[in-house]
Parts: C-alpha cells; sequence; structure tokens
C-alpha cells in the first residue's frame, strides 16, 4: 500500500538541520559564562517546552501521509471543474511540507497538468491549515487557532475561485491541465489497496524514514524561529512592540512590513506570530504575519512556475 521511498543522502554538515542544532548548543554553552545570554535560553526553553509534542505528533502524522497518500489522488482533482478549488484546498490540508517544500510540490503539479487556479489555492491553503501546522498552531494559540486555519482556507478558497474566473475570462494562463481518465476513482482504488494490503515491519521504518525527511525539512526552520522569537520577547521592549506592532492601523501596517521582508518558513513563523501575540495582544496582527509572510515569500519564487 505504501509507496517506495529513495532516500536521498548527503554530507552531515551539508544538513541545515544539524548545522542549526550545533549552533544552538554551542549558544546554549555560551550561556553559561554569558549571563546577558540567560534571558533568551529561558525563553528558548519555554517555546520548546510548548511545542515539542505538536511537533512530534505532526511529524509523525506528516510521515504516514508521505508514505502511505499516493500522488495519483492528487493529481486527479487539480484540472478542470467546479470542485477544483474545493479539492486543491483539501489537498493543501493533507500536506506536510514546509511553505518551500509546497512551493516545490506546486511546480510539480503544474507541470503535470493542475490549473493556475488549483495551485494557488493549494498554495495558499497549505502553508497554515495542513495537518502538521494545525497542531503546532494550537499549541501556540489554543482554540484561537481555529481563527487562523479557518481564515486561510477562506482566502484559499475565495482566491481560488478568483483564479478561476480569471481563467475563463483568458486574463490568466489556465496552464498544462490535461485530460485524465474518468474512470480513476480515489475510493474504489482505496478499497483495491486495503484488500491488498498486508502489515509489513518495512512500513513503520518506512513511514519513520518519512517523517525524519520531513523533520530535516522542517525542524531548522522551527529552532530559526524560536530563536527569533526569543530574541524579541528577551531584549525588545514590550512598549516598543505595543507602539509598532500593536492593535492600531500602524501596528497592522508595520506587521505587514515586517512578514514582508522575513524570510522564514511557515513553521518558523509560527513562534514569531505568537511572540508577537504575546506582547502586543494583537491577535490580528498575527494572522496578517502568518499569510502575508508566506505569500510574499511565494510571489518572490513565483518564477518558478
Amino acid at each position: 500500500m505504501g509507496k517506495h521511498i529513495h532516500h536521498r543522502h548527503r554530507p552531515w554538515y551539508k544538513e541545515p538541520l544539524y548545522i542549526v542544532s550545533i549552533f544552538a548548543f554551542l549558544f546554549a554553552l555560551l550561556s553559561m559564562f554569558f549571563p546577558v545570554l540567560s534571558p533568551m535560553v529561558t525563553s528558548i526553553v519555554f517555546y520548546v517546552e510548548m511545542i515539542w509534542w505538536a511537533i512530534l505528533i505532526g511529524l509523525i502524522i506528516g510521515g504516514f501521509i508521505g508514505y502511505f497518500v499516493p500522488e495519483e489522488y492528487i493529481s486527479k482533482h487539480l484540472g478542470y471543474g467546479r470542485r477544483v478549488v474545493p479539492y486543491a484546498v483539501v489537498l493543501g490540508f493533507l500536506m506536510s511540507a514546509c511553505s518551500h517544500g509546497i512551493l516545490a510540490i506546486a511546480i510539480a503539479l503544474f507541470r503535470r497538468g493542475a490549473s493556475t487556479a488549483a495551485v494557488i489555492a493549494f498554495l495558499l491553503a497549505s502553508p497554515w491549515a495542513n495537518l502538521p501546522m494545525t497542531i503546532i498552531l494550537f499549541a501556540f494559540f489554543g482554540l484561537n487557532a481555529l481563527f487562523i486555519i479557518f481564515g486561510s482556507l477562506l482566502i484559499a478558497v475565495v482566491t481560488g475561485f478568483i483564479f478561476q474566473l480569471l481563467e475563463k475570462k483568458k486574463m490568466v494562463d489556465i496552464g498544462n491541465v490535461v485530460k485524465v481518465k474518468k474512470t480513476f476513482s480515489v475510493r474504489k482504488d482505496i478499497k483495491k489497496r486495503l484488500k491488498r494490503y498486508r502489515f509489513k515491519p518495512t512500513d513503520v521504518t518506512n513511514t519513520l524514514h518519512a517523517s525524519w525527511d520531513l523533520a530535516k525539512a522542517v525542524l531548522w526552520w522551527v529552532i530559526i524561529g524560536i530563536f527569533l522569537a526569543s530574541f524579541i520577547g528577551s531584549y525588545i521592549p514590550q512598549d516598543i512592540m505595543q507602539t509598532y506592532f500593536g492593535p492600531t492601523l500602524i501596528g497592522l501596517l508595520g506587521t505587514l512590513l515586517l512578514a514582508t521582508v522575513i524570510e522564514v518558513c511557515s513553521e518558523g513563523s509560527s513562534p514569531l506570530a505568537f511572540e508577537l501575540y504575546r506582547q502586543t495582544g494583537a491577535f490580528g496582527n498575527s494572522f496578517v504575519f502568518l499569510n502575508a509572510g508566506v505569500a510574499t515569500q511565494r510571489e518572490q519564487q513565483y518564477g518558478c512556475f
């Protein structure tokens, strides 16, 4: 039932996760000799204790999806039709890569026949509504995370339908859409796979390998985000945060500017958004930071299509 996984091996010193982890370890050692760093270390520990379980659950879920969900299911429903946008949003929810990883997946889908509207909806839904990020956001914001998740889904759906309208008016290129066999049924395929499925120990190891590959892709962004959030919380006075990033028009514009210039993956942005919320109480600003940050990063890379 699961797919065969080809693992990409490269020297450990070229893995961002190992590099960032070594830096974090050295920083912790330095804090023992330089007391000025202690508040930041305390803040880092606070964040780790808050979200370690969410990250672990998210990685396990992501590994399961990465190993057991066939790519054919994704390609089937992203071409023509009224259901394209809802399907793209749902698939974005099922994806488990970071914003940069989702961009690569979206490019592959576009080249294989997904429409422009489907790709846009997929991109907008995936960063804050995918399963691993959903769990992480709940760890940070509690039930308020529902507003972020459903708000992101709503933005994705509306934007996707707007792009479908633009496609019909030939104002944007529909993409490389190809006809897919109508006889293919995801439901029937799942039933066939379940009938043929026999548990193998390699299913567990391959799922864990998929989780580890996902961890290497996203964890270093989480660490960077925690470091930046801890720096803000430890060394930037709260009155400055309230003035420039508080629940005012100036604060909203300042947050939008900050989201535009900071190049951090979605997983790394979540600790920053929570620190912004913790310091200012401006939940709306945190929502803008999360969505605008990823959107502007992708605009900078959209030429890849």
